[in-house]
């Protein structure tokens, strides 16, 4: 209790961030061997130049253990030290266990909390808003969290509308308990009466096979409703951030979104008034990793040193499902 008798206000503060693409690069120029497509159609429409492609025996959890190790080593934390882990992904190592629990074993945590979180490409989002309530609510101090894809196992690359722009990769972030700056606020979302717009129509339950219903483990999306909608979505959710914190989209310093199409990331930045020098922008690097998208563009920002201390952070993003989300932070 402090001195007026009032519970002091705890934060979740980004303590270290780490991040981790694949080894093989394939550039727009690669894709056209293989598909009819071109560096320029593939760029004016999406601003993709290349993405990153997992080894063979390269797993989810790999990409994820790398970026967690960098994340642990920028944020000066032991694993032993964590309370939790939470890791955003669609594209888990196996059914069970879960992605978390293989990760954790491999950093040596074990014994702490650790579970994934299914929310596409707004699975990171969703990750770090769970672990902000464990740290807000006084259950967890130190928290890993992660979002790791490889989105390439399951892209048919004989079309073209959805092969250009998938990728692989990792980010991650260590949060730690805080009384003065962190997390403000996230703000989550879904719709599942828009699924058949964007998902892959296989499953456990559902089954694996080939019929009329499901054509095998590809990603099937209808591009121009996906951007309809997340345009809107993200709007929405945008404005509901600012008005939650009594601000002005001016007051943000940076815009970190989704990486996953830059013209749906140009019409947020318009929607904000915020001129794209004050956006992070990585697609271009490793197309769209799902949700290892945000804590991607997140650790470059840090690291290339555009993102100090102090600053205003908004990241976003919007997946299947439908499913969007925000999170507004002071770092």
């Amino acid at each position: 209790m402090s001195e007026s008798g009032s519970i002091p206000r705890v934060y979740s503060r980004i303590a270290g961030t780490g991040s981790y693409l694949p080894a093989k690069v394939l550039t727009n120029d690669d894709l056209s061997k293989i598909v009819d497509t071109s560096d320029e159609w593939i760029a004016a429409r999406t601003g993709i130049r290349q993405r990153h492609i997992a080894a063979d025996g390269e797993t989810t959890g790999d990409l994820a253990y790398h970026a967690a190790v960098r994340a642990l080593q920028s944020a000066g934390v032991e694993p032993d030290e964590l309370d939790l882990i939470v890791l955003g992904t669609t594209t888990p190592d196996l059914v069970f266990p879960s992605t978390a629990c293989l990760l954790q074993h491999r950093l040596g945590a074990n014994g702490c909390g650790a579970f994934d979180v299914n929310a596409a490409c707004s699975g990171f989002l969703y990750a770090i808003s769970v672990a902000d309530k464990f740290i807000r609510t006084g259950d967890a101090r130190t928290v890993l969290v992660v979002g790791s894809e490889t989105l390439t196992r399951m892209v048919d690359w004989s079309e073209r509308t959805t092969c250009v722009l998938f990728g692989d990769g990792a980010g991650a972030v260590v949060l730690k308990a805080d009384a003065e700056t962190g997390i403000l606020s996230t703000h989550l979302h879904a719709d599942g009466a828009k699924k058949e717009l964007l998902w892959n129509p296989v499953g456990v339950s559902v089954g694996f096979k080939e019929n009329e219903k499901n054509v095998g483990v590809r990603i099937q999306m209808a591009g121009s409703d996906v951007f309809k909608y997340a345009v809107k979505a993200l709007d929405s959710v945008v404005e509901e951030t600012l008005e939650a914190n009594g601000l002005d989209r001016h007051d943000i310093d940076w815009l970190i979104p989704h990486q996953a199409n830059l013209r749906i990331i140009e019409a947020t930045a318009k929607r904000l008034d915020m001129p794209m020098e004050r956006v992070i922008v990585t697609v271009d690097k490793h197309g769209n990793t799902s949700s290892g998208s945000v804590p991607l563009a997140l650790d470059h920002a840090i690291r290339s040193g555009q993102v100090q201390r102090g600053q205003l952070l908004l990241l976003e993003a919007f997946g299947g499902g439908f499913t969007w989300g925000s999170a507004l932070l002071r770092y």
